[in-house]
């Protein structure tokens, strides 16, 4: 039954039209098939030259004619144009050329598919030109010699005590290998015209206003700034906030901040040297009323500068806000101007004698015997403390044993000890039979001693003038 019908309708004279009227098409696309197998396709452009629906060998002759007047425009960044000329580079037609094979890509065929696009093609062996023709035009032109100015990525300006960021700096700066690239390339594509810019011929900055990482440099920027560290010195304080540690922070290249170390051992260093006492000149108040300067010794605070560095560096990295004393690797007894305080021992080389007192009051006084300073056993004037007390105890040095019963080291081997073999201190004794250095007592001085000071307690030795 369906054959029946197929075969009428092929027979019916509607049937006959469309053959004829597909057949007709066929053998019209045909006959502009057969057009250009010696002829270019709708929107053929050669190396920047337009030659559609061109007869192959009048092409050759477009194209040099395209060249006789060609030239390059260069637009910068500044929005000047600069040119270089065809004929000043010795620009011509390579007559042994393989444009043929653009001629066979565009199968005759295919010629419909040019109606719905432009068809580029880029013959490399297109064109020639003088090489150091064309290095010379470059190396000649204004954006590579007038006013360069480099490219800047963001940088952070530190302001009402907070980071903000500055833009960063484009600059002119032509990249120079990219450049002489993308010029060759543009001449031996036929074009007139590049963006410069749009070709990546300048040198751009690395971080910008919008890169993910200039604000997280701004915010940890911030973040140190932030940092409040009161030093507690007594009554005194020294405050590090964004003030100062801004001067400690720098950016570099990778918009990573960076703490000079160096600088904030320093501060630590100023530190100490404002507010440390070990081995300072101390006027002191004598028991016969006297002022006498006593340097020396070792007694007195001292920062721990190293370790305090490291401290401040970790509360600058947390941004912290707090209040505390720095590390020491020795205190004293008082964080007033008298560190010493009122606790104390004092010991008058000159006068030989000795004086302790206990929170202001005097606790015991009496005669003693210090160092030989003829046989350069001298006991040395300075401020020093008691290192620890011990009772019982067999000193030895070069050439003697001496076994006491209250042992007071304050300098290292030497201390203040009973001494039960004398029987006078005092006076001028020291000068032919002093000890090795020690402060001899009686006794009774030295058990009263003993028996009421403390670890750390100050022990004041020195000279008086004399008038």
């Amino acid at each position: 039954m369906k054959n029946t019908s197929i075969e009428k309708f092929l027979k019916s004279q509607s049937a006959r039209k469309i053959i004829i009227a597909i057949t007709s098409i066929i053998l019209f696309y045909l006959l502009i098939s057969l057009y250009f197998i010696n002829h270019t396709f709708f929107n053929t452009v050669i190396n920047g030259v337009d030659v559609s629906l061109k007869e192959h060998n009048d092409v050759d002759d477009i194209i040099k004619n395209y060249i006789k007047d060609y030239k390059l425009e260069l637009i910068e960044r500044n929005g000047e144009v600069e040119v270089i000329l065809g004929q000043d580079i010795g620009m011509g037609y390579n007559e042994k050329n393989s444009i043929s094979r653009v001629y066979h890509m565009q199968k005759s065929f295919k010629w419909i598919s040019s109606l719905f696009g432009v068809q580029k093609y880029n013959v490399e062996d297109l064109f020639i030109y003088d090489k150091e023709g064309l290095e010379n035009n470059i190396n000649a032109l204004k954006c590579l010699n007038e006013h360069i100015i480099e490219p800047r990525s963001v940088s952070f300006k530190y302001l009402n005590n907070a980071y903000e960021a500055v833009a960063e700096v484009y600059g002119n700066k032509i990249h120079k290998d990219i450049f002489n690239k993308v010029i060759e390339m543009s001449i031996l594509e036929g074009k007139m015209k590049i963006d410069l810019d749009e070709k990546g011929c300048y040198e751009n900055p690395k971080y910008t206003l919008s890169s993910e990482k200039t604000q997280k440099t701004q915010d940890l920027l911030n973040k140190y700034v932030s940092t409040k560290v009161t030093y507690l010195f007594g009554r005194k304080n020294e405050i590090v906030d964004g003030s100062i540690i801004n001067g400690w922070l720098s950016v570099d290249e990778n918009l990573d901040v960076i703490i000079d170390e160096k600088a904030v051992n320093e501060y630590m260093l100023g530190l100490s040297r404002k507010y440390d006492t070990v081995s300072i000149t101390r006027k002191f108040k004598t028991s016969t009323n006297k002022i006498v300067d006593v340097a020396g010794g070792f007694y007195g605070w001292k920062m721990d500068r190293i370790a305090e560095t490291k401290a401040l560096l970790e509360s600058i990295k947390r941004g912290e806000i707090i209040e505390r004393e720095p590390l020491y690797t020795q205190k004293a007894i008082s964080r007033e101007e008298d560190d010493i305080g009122n606790t104390y021992v004092e010991i008058n080389i000159t006068k030989q004698y000795l004086w302790f007192y206990k929170d202001g009051k005097l606790i015991t006084q009496g005669s003693v015997v210090t160092g030989n300073p003829g046989r350069g056993y001298a006991t040395r004037a300075g401020v020093y403390m008691i290192n620890y007390k011990q009772k019982g105890s067999v000193l030895r040095g070069p050439n003697y044993e001496a076994e006491v019963t209250y042992w007071m080291p304050f300098n290292g081997n030497i201390g203040i000890h009973d001494a039960n073999w004398r029987y006078a201190f005092g006076g001028e004794i020291y000068r032919r039979n002093g000890s090795h250095g020690c402060v001899n007592a009686p006794v009774y001085l030295a058990k009263k001693i003993f028996e009421n000071i403390e670890e750390g307690t100050p022990v004041i030795c020195y000279e008086e003038q004399k008038q």
